[in-house]
């Protein structure tokens, strides 16, 4: 029999789940794995595919209220087919959301109740200091506790080098040097992997999270593809996102590399990712201050005396412009979905009359 709280339950989701309307037949599962046609999710029986219920869909605020891979749910009766139905997600401690690929303002959740998330990039020449303020950013705003991971240091020549050129990017946030192929560093993360305690693996395309899985694992759960010497970009191997058991007793999500990551109402994550600016910014002399030209602008003599980056500030802006442009989409959807709904109550207020109207016709 599975034991729940191998797989993170505590008293806390006991007490989302006891709080449910009551029904005899619902039991507590986590959703390990999701699939286009459906979930894998773990109960005390073990692991079994499971569907969302009709009436969860029908009342989903959007495809961010569906199941996602961490969240704890409750569902129905196993049948003999080794299927359920998820009748209820439960309250979310933390979530990982990004706007999904495409020009929909559409909201896409990563990953559910995660307490750390292990942002991966490699010390090659694939390191790019303004995606990870994007990453961290997201990650800030999820709940959880972002860790850096700098992988494949057999490939740099001068870690420390790197190290001080993202420092500024970093800031409050541990950093591990690690080459997953050779091991090193395998203590230091290790010693974020607390049993019952989730952490996800997030970060692009081809920066060595898959052999980095095998590490922690102590063995091969994901194939890995050889570097391409050209560019030495690493290649796309995980294709799901997946809840994992590992010997340590922690849980781990493996994400498939994402080419971009658009964030999603991620206004207090940006705070905490940009943390230097924001407190630049209390010492304006203008409390509307644009950060450009206006005379006794901390930001800008923080850049012209050497100590901020414009690189940074550039990020900063280019993100915040970002937000905005998806507020706006997300506003215009709104209003068109009211609109719907107002053009769909009208439209039944005139066919009842012209039916009270019939009826009233046929008494005579």
């Amino acid at each position: 029999m599975i034991q729940l709280e191998d797989w993170g339950w505590d008293a806390g989701h006991e007490g989302a789940f006891q709080a449910l309307p009551p029904h005899e037949d619902l039991a507590p599962a986590r959703v390990i794995e999701e699939q286009r046609d459906g979930y894998t999710v773990v109960c005390t029986s073990g692991e079994t595919r499971a569907y969302a219920a009709g009436r969860l869909r029908h009342h989903a605020d959007g495809k961010e209220a569906l199941p996602a891979v961490g969240d704890w749910v409750a569902i129905g009766p196993v049948t003999k087919g080794g299927r359920t139905v998820i009748h209820a997600v439960l309250p979310r401690r933390t979530a990982l959301v990004r706007k999904e690929a495409g020009r929909t303002a559409t909201a896409q959740v990563i990953a559910t109740n995660v307490d750390i998330a292990f942002l991966v990039t490699s010390l090659n020449s694939d390191l790019e200091p303004r995606r990870l303020e994007r990453y961290l950013a997201a990650i800030w705003d999820s709940g959880a506790q972002p860790v850096l991971v700098l992988n494949k240091a057999d490939l740099c020549e001068d870690p420390q080098a790197v190290l001080d050129e993202i420092g500024p990017v970093a800031l409050g946030v541990p950093v591990v040097v690690v080459s997953a192929l050779h091991g090193q560093g395998a203590e230091q993360l290790e010693a974020h992997l607390a049993p019952g305690s989730t952490v996800l693996l997030v970060g692009s395309s081809g920066v060595g999270k898959s052999t980095l899985v095998n590490r922690l694992a102590g063995e091969s759960l994901q194939y890995v593809h050889v570097i391409r010497e050209r560019d030495e970009r690493g290649q796309h191997t995980t294709t799901a996102r997946r809840l994992l058991r590992l010997p340590s007793g922690a849980l781990l999500v493996d994400t498939p590399g994402m080419r971009e990551l658009a964030l999603w109402d991620a206004d207090e994550g940006l705070d905490e990712a940009f943390d230097d600016l924001t407190t630049l910014f209390t010492q304006c002399r203008f409390t509307d201050c644009g950060h450009g030209n206006e005379p006794g602008c901390a930001v800008q003599a923080a850049v012209e005396a050497g100590t901020l980056d414009p690189g940074r500030l550039g990020s900063w802006k280019k993100l915040q412009r970002e937000l905005a442009h998806l507020r706006s989409k997300t506003n215009k959807r709104e209003q068109a979905a009211r609109k719907r709904e107002f053009k769909t109550f009208t439209k039944s207020i005139r066919q009842n009359t012209k039916d009270l109207k019939r009826r009233r016709g046929l008494d005579r």
